[in-house]
């Protein structure tokens, strides 16, 4: 009995901890994390499990990071880059941020309507699409951020569908063992794509402004250190590491989904986000692929909000607008509205003929490229003892944070040289 009740206390305040490294790192795994992952475990079988054991120390370290910036300045990344850097510095991270996440937004609607399209022939999937977009509108304009963030929290477990489905198959577990504790890589354009595609999907730099910016809520008003509670930053590397780690929990088990059962039929191109859920019908069994098409709508209803408000606390920091999840529409009108944007110019690649799953994987690369920069910059913020006082990097952080850089700018740099130069 005295064994029950202090798992249960331990449960209670484990679950009373997460919050937004929680959200972080479930938003993670939105339609263009599972695209991305379903590409790696078709195209090219158990060879890129690794990547989820080698991302897991690196996402927790960058994230972690940029929380401590949030708690202890009591600003976003964004509003920090503009109060002690030059404006050239924030603008051009900004513009470097924002295709990404309007492309991003659009592909996960469109992707959405897919699968639900699938679900319901009945319905075209553009109209799921507009359905969706209305949907998510309503919620992040006139629910309150508190509401929204309890929703998006329980969302999380959506993802657990995907840790069900490899077990409905036959699995060479040796096999997983081997391909997930020893690295294989092929030096080839399509195999360093897929590999800058997964590293820009884990390691996102929409994600790095996000949870800045959700740390800082509660610390609106701090100057410097002056309010910030040593138990509070343990609080938050509890919340992000039991985040990431879900997230990368996730991925692993849909790149197994896919190499498991696309890969191992000889399915190994997947052009359409529906293609990926489809082709485990037959394969896996109606179970299977129902999981796996209700993960994709429930991981996008989880994502988008974090992408667009991501977005609109970029724009409200750099240029000043009052800003908030938690107000009233007529509060922050500047900030609100850049949400619709990102939201209708999302929706309309619909009508564009881009491919999801094209938009999708394309999304995860320009991350991929992009990424060295955005770590730079936080690597340097966190290492400035005029910003963060005595919560600076401790040495384990800068390690891990030099070695995200190299790996995201060597894959970048070499995904670069097959692209136009192989």
């Amino acid at each position: 009995m005295a064994t029950s009740k202090g798992f249960k206390d331990w449960l209670k305040r484990t679950l009373n901890i997460l919050g937004p490294g929680l959200i972080t790192g479930a938003s993670d795994d939105d339609p263009s994390g599972i695209a991305t992952y379903s590409q790696a475990g078709a195209g090219f079988g158990y060879s890129t499990l690794w990547t989820a054991l080698l991302s897991f120390p690196l996402m927790a370290a960058m994230q972690e990071m940029c929380a401590r910036i949030g708690i202890v300045t009591g600003e976003g990344l964004a509003g920090t880059l503009k109060k002690y850097y030059s404006k050239p510095v924030l603008y051009f991270i900004v513009l470097l941020s924002f295709p990404a996440i309007v492309l991003n937004i659009g592909a996960d609607i469109e992707g959405m309507g897919a699968v639900a399209n699938l679900i319901v022939p009945s319905v075209n999937a553009p109209i799921f699409s507009f359905i969706f977009t209305v949907i998510l509108l309503v919620c992040i304009i006139y629910f309150p951020y508190q509401k929204i963030a309890s929703i998006l929290k329980y969302l999380c477990a959506i993802l657990l569908v995907y840790l069900v489905v490899p077990f409905i198959v036959k699995q060479d577990w040796l096999l997983i063992i081997k391909s997930t504790f020893i690295p294989t890589i092929h030096f080839d354009k399509e195999f360093l794509n897929i590999l800058v595609a997964i590293l820009g999907t884990t390691i996102s730099p929409y994600l790095f402004f996000w949870q800045a910016t959700m740390e800082s809520e509660g610390k609106k008003g701090s100057k410097g250190t002056v309010m910030v509670d040593k138990r509070e930053v343990i609080s938050m590397q509890k919340d992000v590491s039991i985040g990431m780690l879900l997230s990368n929990v996730v991925m692993f088990f849909i790149i197994l989904t896919a190499a498991s059962v696309l890969f191992k039929n000889g399915i190994h191109k997947i052009e359409t986000v529906e293609q990926a859920a489809e082709a485990l019908k037959p394969l896996a069994g109606n179970l299977a692929y129902l999981l796996f098409a209700l993960g994709v709508l429930g991981t996008g209803f989880l994502a988008i909000p974090v992408l667009s408000g991501c977005l609109s606390y970029m724009f409200a920091e750099t240029f000043g607008w009052e800003e908030g999840l938690d107000k009233k529409f007529h509060e922050a009108k500047g900030f609100y509205i850049i949400i619709i944007i990102s939201l209708v110019v999302g929706l309309s690649l619909n009508f564009l003929g881009i491919s999801p799953i094209q938009a999708l994987v394309y999304t995860a690369v320009l991350y991929g490229l992009t990424a060295p920069v955005a770590i730079a910059i936080v690597m340097h913020i966190c290492n400035n003892k005029k910003i963060m006082g005595k919560f600076t990097n401790h040495p384990i952080s800068n390690i891990a944070g030099v070695v995200t850089f190299l790996l995201m700018g060597t894959a970048a740099v070499l995904l670069i040289y097959f692209q136009f130069f192989s």
